[in-house]
């Protein structure tokens, strides 16, 4: 996208004023030091118009409409003029004229133009439909697919029109070989590309999907968390080394209450209620999915709290950054000879699984404890392991049904 400005200015043509004492309003567009006027087919008193604020004054009725009709004669060549900038081709005034009048070719937009069609209509969705961290990745993403075509294709930019399943399978390879992704991020990076490209489907702009015969295998990674007497391992162990212990609370913590880090690192007293039960409850926002999440905060969870709270402090727990707090429990892993990359993350996981799948809370409400979007979330990271603890039970049962036999 090129950084060069278009000016739009409205003027009188007062040479030409009619029997009702109207001149025609003229539209003249800049750009490149080159110019385009046209006539708006709208005609206003000349007393009326205001040229510095380019609008019709006093406020009535009938200077709302014309310059409600002015504003939609900008923003048309403003949409013009942003379409005609992800094209691969340079352009004129003439051009941004013809754009404006629709006299040209939607096929023409490129990949990395329909992304920057995307980026920026979901910039504008920050905070309503789409979260700042969703919106990075896109344009991550972005970013790869133009390092890919430059590698390999030796090109800037490359039509959607000419996009096939070669692209596809290439650009695949380039993410698994050149720079060595995990099976689950190529796939998550190649459903950012699919994600574009159904966009651009949606807004007319190209007709075939290039994805129609490529299959994106998906990689199911495997559920790491602690198992009971790991977590027991870990909650009673005291670290002489303050960081070293502040972290480990703070992971057990998150073990009991499924915090992320970022809930983890701003909660806050007002983030603890007390709910319909008379009980105390966490309130927060889940960044991720924007969603209000309510849970009982546990006794073990409560005890770190209380150890933790100071009235110098606004958040309830220390500050670290989630660098550092990954950091430290790698040295506390190996230090109490637990054979696990542990993340902060894993906590997370370990509060759905040992701390309430395996103590038989249903997935409905882990679900809900979990802030998922939906259920098929969470049926498709914890099924397994539901699975795994109807096993469990059944092989015990069956073992007291022998004994009672006997």
């Amino acid at each position: 996208m090129n950084n060069y400005k278009l000016a739009v200015l409205f003027y009188l043509q007062r040479n030409r004023i009619n029997k009702m004492g109207k001149c025609p309003v003229r539209c003249r567009i800049t750009y490149l030091k080159n110019r385009k006027e046209f006539s708006t087919g709208i005609f206003i008193n000349p007393s009326y118009w205001d040229s510095g604020k380019q609008l019709a004054k006093p406020p009535n009725s009938e200077n709302t409409i014309l310059n409600n009709k002015l504003s939609l004669i900008h923003q048309q060549i403003d949409k013009a003029f942003l379409m005609l900038q992800i094209l691969p081709e340079d352009f004129d005034v003439d051009d941004v004229y013809r754009k404006y009048k629709g006299e040209d070719v939607k096929t023409e937009i490129t990949i990395l133009g329909a992304y920057d069609l995307h980026n920026e209509k979901t910039k504008k969705l920050i905070g309503v439909d789409f979260n700042e961290l969703s919106w990075s990745r896109y344009v991550e993403s972005r970013r790869k697919v133009a390092s890919f075509m430059s590698k390999f294709y030796k090109k800037k930019d490359v039509r959607l029109n000419d996009l096939d399943l070669k692209f596809i399978k290439d650009l695949e390879y380039y993410y698994k070989t050149e720079l060595n992704l995990r099976r689950a991020t190529v796939y998550r990076s190649i459903q950012r590309v699919k994600k574009i490209i159904q966009f651009a489907i949606a807004e007319n702009y190209l007709e075939r999907d290039p994805f129609a015969l490529f299959k994106n295998k998906k990689y199911k990674t495997q559920i790491v968390y602690l198992t009971v007497e790991e977590l027991n391992l870990l909650e009673n162990h005291s670290f002489k080394q303050k960081r070293l212990q502040q972290v480990k609370d703070m992971f057990v913590f998150c073990c009991y209450t499924g915090l992320a880090y970022q809930e983890m690192s701003s909660l806050k007293k007002q983030n603890i209620i007390i709910n319909f039960d008379s009980n105390k409850w966490i309130q927060i926002k889940r960044q991720k999915t924007q969603k209000v999440i309510s849970l009982p905060l546990l006794s073990k969870a409560e005890l770190i709290l209380n150890k933790y709270s100071r009235l110098d402090r606004e958040t309830l727990l220390p500050v670290i950054s989630n660098q550092k707090f990954n950091s430290y429990l790698k040295e506390i892993s190996e230090l109490l000879g637990i054979d696990k990359k542990l993340t902060h993350h894993i906590a997370r996981k370990t509060f759905a699984t040992t701390v309430l799948l395996y103590n038989d809370v249903p997935m409905e409400i882990v679900s809900e404890l979990l802030g998922h979007s939906n259920m098929n979330i969470t049926q498709a990271h914890y099924g397994k392991i539901v699975q795994k603890n109807i096993s469990k039970q059944m092989i015990d049962l069956n073992s007291k049904l022998k004994k009672n036999r006997n």
